[in-house]
C-alpha cells in the first residue's frame, strides 16, 4: 500500500510519514503543492494525505486539479483549519475524509484504512 503525503510542517510530516511506515505503508513526501499534484498524477498511490496551507498550490488546489483530471485517488484533508466551513468547503471540492490538527495517529490511521477500503483497492493493513 503507497501514501503520498502531502505536509510542509517537517515535523509533521515525519510523525506521519513514521507511523504509517510502522504499519507496513510506502509513504512518498511532498512539502509543496505543485510537486505533490505532479507526483499524484505520475504515481500509483492507494490514498493521498493532503494538508490545505502548501506552498505554492494550497491543498484545495491540488485536489480540485485531480478531480478534474478525473483522478480518483482517495483523499484524506489533513488541516488546521478547524472550522464546519474549512471542514464543508474542503470535502464540496473533493476530499474523501477531513481531519483537523491536532490529531490522534490512530484515528488518521483508521480513516485512511476506511477511505482505502471504501476505494476498493488492495488488503487493508490493520496493525497499528
Amino acid at each position: 500500500m503507497k501514501i503520498l503525503l502531502l505536509e510542509d510542517d517537517a515535523k509533521i510530516a515525519a510523525f506521519v510519514a513514521k507511523g504509517l511506515r510502522e504499519a507496513s505503508y510506502a509513504v512518498d513526501i511532498s512539502s509543496n503543492g505543485e510537486e505533490g499534484c505532479e507526483m499524484g498524477r505520475k504515481n500509483p498511490y492507494d490514498a493521498a494525505i493532503v494538508d490545505l496551507m502548501l506552498p505554492k498550490l494550497d491543498g484545495l488546489g491540488v485536489i480540485e486539479r485531480w478531480r478534474a483530471e478525473q483522478i480518483k485517488l482517495p483523499v484524506l484533508i489533513l488541516s488546521a483549519k478547524r472550522s464546519l466551513d474549512d471542514r464543508i468547503t474542503g470535502l464540496q471540492r473533493g476530499g474523501d475524509d477531513y481531519l483537523t490538527k491536532p490529531f490522534s495517529f490512530a484515528e488518521l490511521l483508521a480513516r485512511l484504512q476506511a477511505l482505502i477500503r471504501r476505494s476498493g483497492s488492495a488488503a487493508i493493513v490493520t496493525s497499528l
